[in-house]
């Protein structure tokens, strides 16, 4: 009977919006495999879980420069993608992507992506903004914020005119790292979770800082606190990402495993974390009879010509080096 009952579990190790009652209520009810989420707030995050015990989670749902990360360190099997029905209706940029194939397999299943932009209070920023010097404008000192992740290196890179932003070299992240710590001033904090910036934002503490495009802004305008926010692709372009499913090695279930990728393909998974998140469904057959042409267009559904305009997330050609830059400039007083 135990047997029985923990082949009907399912641990995630995701992202915040990912796991909403919306997505997994429908999805447990249809399969009684019950759904249990943890959250990380970096891709940082997930190697160190894993190597902490990689049992304890079944799926985890890393970002396309994470995937090979994962892959090469051993903490995922290879995935039967004939068991993942709609795999086919996705987006070939994202299912055929670099990152996600290696040794003749796949390895990850595309859940949900979107771009990384700047979002901001237009009652409080002067003028209208179209650059990532807003995060580094001391007019705005004590209220801006950033992520806290390593893609703070990405930020000021393109902002010191870098267009090789994956692969700097010594001079270039010294340069970045002296950007980064003479920006800390300015700094109100360092985000971690897409809720706490939506808090920061709701309450008045920070006016300006990068955002997941699509979330932020729809939860604190949601909040009605008596001011809207506002996101913008700067003129320096805007990241890419997108989040993937992977299956952790010896996951003791499997067959919920696959129930759940396959799940995130139909109308019901692919509608609902949209619904869910603001961001942009990686199966555009799946999102018809949800979203109207206006909402299509906002998610970009079909537009292709988007993705290609975004720097995709690449993982840097010297992970570690970019790690000790950004634990440097936390560092910094």
């Amino acid at each position: 009977m135990a047997g029985a009952l923990q082949a009907q579990e399912l641990n995630l190790l995701t992202w915040e919006g990912y796991a909403t009652p919306e997505i997994t209520a429908p999805f447990e009810a249809a399969t009684s495999c019950k759904v249990t989420a943890t959250y990380v707030g970096s891709n940082d995050d997930f190697a160190p879980k894993l190597a902490a015990g990689g049992g304890v989670y079944d799926i985890v749902v890393p970002s396309l420069d994470a995937v090979p990360v994962l892959q090469q360190a051993g903490f995922v099997e290879a995935l039967d993608t004939a068991k993942v029905t709609g795999f086919d209706a996705i987006y070939p940029e994202f299912s055929k992507a670099a990152s996600l194939n290696a040794d003749g397999s796949v390895w990850a299943v595309p859940l949900i992506w979107g771009s990384v932009s700047l979002i901001y209070r237009p009652d409080k920023i002067s003028g209208t903004p179209d650059s990532i010097g807003l995060l580094f404008d001391p007019a705005n000192a004590g209220k801006i914020s950033m992520w806290d992740d390593k893609s703070a290196i990405y930020w000021a890179a393109r902002y010191l005119g870098y267009d090789n932003i994956y692969d700097l070299n010594d001079d270039q992240l010294a340069a970045v790292q002296a950007k980064l710590i003479e920006q800390k001033p300015l700094v109100r904090k360092y985000w971690t979770s897409a809720g706490e910036l939506t808090e920061l934002m709701a309450n008045d503490e920070v006016y300006a800082s990068n955002t997941w495009t699509g979330l932020t802004s729809k939860d604190v305008n949601a909040l009605k606190k008596g001011f809207e926010v506002v996101e913008f692709s700067p003129k320096e372009k805007s990241e890419g990402w997108m989040d993937s499913m992977m299956l952790v090695k010896d996951s003791p279930n499997q067959d919920c495993a696959y129930k759940f990728m396959a799940y995130m393909q139909s109308p019901e998974g692919q509608c609902a974390i949209a619904a869910s998140t603001g961001y942009f469904p990686v199966n555009p057959t799946a999102v018809g009879g949800c979203m109207d042409d206006a909402m299509k267009k906002e998610r970009q559904v079909g537009n292709i010509d988007f993705v290609k305009s975004l720097i995709m997330w690449e993982q840097p050609a010297r992970l570690d080096k970019y790690i000790e830059v950004w634990n440097a400039v936390k560092a910094a007083p």
